[in-house]
């Protein structure tokens, strides 16, 4: 006799359930017939007919083979979506009825014990790993967003869930498109509870969770965003023509705020740089004020060759501008300090010149 472990020996009993469940339901043919299917939905989701968040009283007693009497795990919960996968494979039209049903579900999570949010989420991921006929995105993180399920950190749990059930299987990328059709792709934060809805709080919940590759992408995601504003709000002043010291300023302030690293805002504005870079003799104007900037700025000291650079890479300055003051620049300030550091990069210039 054969004695199968007992995760296992469950999954073929959903599987049975499954199976006289999916029997009653392909008779269905016409939309008229969805309550019935919505009925079977709830048998195979919560062992019997439901209200927000209950079994009904008056139904007796529960199935004992649906998805919130399982266990927790992936391996009992996948036949469920897969059967319910081959349903809706024969009856499209009854997608409406599991739209409903999981709407339902989600809205009411504070009726369910966290254990059973669990295997909801799971069973999510699932569905959405399998590509489940028609479920749409919008269709699970909209309801999630009520106020007093977020207050609660029941979408936070339920939504952590969702995305580490759904990594196992696919790529962040994948995630992100799932995100974007469920149109909440741009606000993520707003799964959190508002006293924790910072990117600090983002970045320390899931990097505990593992999932560092999301807490990167939001940071570029934030990082993109500042930049950005910080490009219109400059745009805006120039175009008013404000007082360059005002612009200096509004840099500053926002490179401050945002955190942002000061060559990427070099890369930012290369466009409009170039636009003022005219010439030589303006180019050279421009690696003065960087020197200058970076001389009276100590933290900024170790950034000029790498300004200088990205200058260069973005056709601001011209090859024989930036040898030219390598060579024979006449501003004192920082410059024993900054041509040493310029150093390798002249040396792979002129290296590069040579062979051509």
């Amino acid at each position: 006799m054969v004695i199968l472990p007992a995760d296992i020996f469950c999954t073929i009993k959903i599987s049975f359930f499954l199976c006289s469940a999916i029997n009653s339901c392909i008779h269905f043919q016409k939309p008229g017939e969805r309550s019935a299917f919505l009925c079977n939905l709830q048998v195979v989701f919560t062992g019997g007919r439901t209200q927000p968040g209950t079994t009904k009283p008056d139904e007796g007693e529960r199935h004992p083979y649906s998805i919130l009497d399982g266990e927790p795990t992936r391996e009992v919960i996948l036949p469920s979506v897969i059967y319910l996968q081959k349903i809706l494979r024969r009856r499209a039209f009854l997608i409406k009825s599991l739209e409903n049903v999981m709407r339902r579900f989600l809205q009411s999570l504070e009726f369910f014990e966290e254990n059973e949010r669990k295997k909801l989420a799971i069973f999510t991921a699932l569905a959405f790993s399998q590509k489940l006929s028609g479920l749409p995105p919008e269709t699970v993180f909209q309801p999630l967003l009520k106020d007093n399920l977020v207050a609660k950190g029941l979408v936070l749990s339920f939504i952590t869930d969702f995305f580490k059930e759904y990594l196992v299987d696919n790529s962040l990328d994948d995630l992100i498109s799932i995100l974007k059709r469920g149109k909440v792709e741009d606000n993520l934060l707003e799964f959190f509870p508002s006293a924790k809805r910072s990117a600090e709080c983002f970045s320390e919940h899931f990097s505990k969770e593992g999932m560092l590759a999301l807490v990167e992408y939001n940071e570029k995601k934030i990082f993109e965003v500042k930049l950005k504003e910080m490009k219109s709000a400059l745009t805006a002043q120039i175009t008013e023509e404000t007082d360059i010291a005002e612009v200096i300023e509004t840099v500053k302030q926002r490179v401050k705020d945002a955190k942002l690293p000061d060559v990427e805002v070099v890369k930012t504005w290369a466009k409009l740089l170039n636009t003022f870079c005219t010439n030589g003799k303006l180019e050279l104007e421009l690696i003065y004020k960087v020197q200058m900037q970076c001389y009276e700025d100590a933290k900024l000291m170790k950034l000029f060759p790498e300004i200088v650079r990205s200058l260069y890479d973005q056709d601001v300055l011209a090859e024989d501008t930036i040898l030219h003051w390598f060579r024979k620049g006449t501003n004192p300030k920082g410059r024993q300090t900054f041509v040493k550091a310029l150093e390798p990069f002249v040396n792979w210039l002129e290296e590069a010149e040579e062979e051509e």
